[in-house]
């Protein structure tokens, strides 16, 4: 693909990409297919594989500013096979959309944003800044060797990006209703309760796990994280789990388990979230004579990409392109944002992800083609905009 054409069939390029069954952690092709198409329009590609990861970037230029595109190209195991109308990997058309994994989650996205490169010539004139790509195949994995290792590597490599646009389905009910300027904080935490195995009918002689627990779990949910933050609902605590294992009707169990996840706001940090559950922890380890274990995993810290005039040229290209004001959120679960805000300021706008993740994942064309409309006039305004002088 040694001549790219000009105005790339954004259509065709996601079809090639969808037939490439990258489940986590398997590639299948994926970053082969994207490697290709960015080299043919001018790409200097550096493949960073960590694990089984297989990581790509990306640049065309090298002045200032880089304004990169980040994505992923791994997705979702398909699900049970005979509830999908077609072929899960087969990028077929019907009814005006492709269906496929990853159609919207987000294989389309990163075929909009090649696309719309590919009707920009490498940048000159008086208007010069460079072009990057961040892609990842550990998105919708444990996300350990991907994007977050990649962001590592170019601060050793002392690469600079000025701003990033995260191709995730940000769109809710119709594209360009809603970007997302930041996102809610993850944290996971197992308590394991240890007491003593007994015959339900001498409990003095036994102590059970299961009390201790329910009542450390009533202490957490009990507690108001906070009402609200600027731009950010409350954060929530959720109970995910609880077991014991037992089997019997007439034994105390000699251990029980529960798990909790906490989406937070910038009101907390993940390591104060952490603390708080060791503390309480260990108030009950003393009250009650069990033993309890906490092991807790911090998934990523909120951030808020605060107003600024980046942030507006989004919206203002959104407003002027699709004639929609879109919502600027902070909705929804974590992305890799949480690791490229580290570089630099970072805004998710993609498609409408109504059926990520579901059985009979599509997108329709029409949204295909808009969205690669609206990525290239993003383009211009933003070297317009931003753009340094010769």
């Amino acid at each position: 693909m040694a001549n790219a054409p000009k105005n790339l069939d954004v259509v065709h390029l996601t079809q090639a990409l969808i037939t490439r069954p990258s489940v986590t952690p398997v590639d299948a092709g994926a970053m082969d297919t994207v490697q290709q198409v960015l080299e043919s329009l001018g790409f200097t590609c550096t493949r960073l594989k960590f694990g089984e990861i297989e990581n790509l970037y990306a640049r065309r230029g090298t002045s200032a500013p880089n304004l990169c595109f980040a994505g992923h190209t791994d997705v979702v195991p398909s699900g049970v096979r005979n509830l999908w109308r077609y072929d899960p990997f087969g990028a077929e058309i019907h009814d005006g959309a492709v269906i496929g994994r990853g159609a919207v989650d987000m294989k389309g996205g990163v075929a909009a944003w090649i696309a719309a490169v590919s009707r920009h010539d490498d940048l000159s004139g008086s208007q010069k800044g460079s072009l990057s790509f961040l892609i990842t195949g550990d998105e919708e994995g444990v996300a350990t060797d991907g994007t977050i290792r990649v962001v590592e590597w170019l601060k050793d490599q002392g690469e600079i990006i000025d701003h990033c646009i995260v191709g995730e389905p940000s769109s809710s009910a119709q594209l360009g209703d809603m970007i997302k300027v930041g996102r809610r904080g993850s944290v996971n935490a197992t308590f394991t309760v240890t007491g003593k195995q007994g015959h339900v009918a001498y409990p003095q002689r036994a102590l059970n796990p299961l009390p201790v627990l329910v009542d450390l779990l009533g202490a957490l949910k009990a507690r108001m994280l906070d009402d609200g933050y600027d731009q950010f609902p409350p954060s929530n605590l959720e109970i995910t789990t609880i077991d014991t294992g037992n089997t019997a009707t007439n034994i105390i169990p000699q251990d029980a388990r529960a798990r909790i996840n906490i989406r937070f706001n910038p009101a907390h940090t993940g390591a104060q979230l952490c603390a708080w559950f060791d503390e309480v922890a260990a108030q009950f380890a003393a009250k009650t004579g069990a033993q309890i274990e906490v092991k807790s995993t911090i998934s990523g810290e909120a951030f808020l990409t605060e107003a600024s005039t980046f942030v507006d040229l989004i919206a203002n290209v959104i407003k002027d392109t699709l004639g929609l004001d879109t919502d600027r959120s902070t909705t929804g679960g974590t992305s890799d944002a949480r690791f490229i805000r580290a570089l630099c300021p970072v805004v998710e706008f993609g498609l409408v992800g109504q059926t990520m993740h579901q059985i009979n994942e599509c997108v329709a064309v029409a949204d295909l083609e808009a969205l690669t409309d609206t990525y290239s006039a993003l383009i211009e305004a933003y070297f317009s905009k931003f753009g340094s002088s010769s």
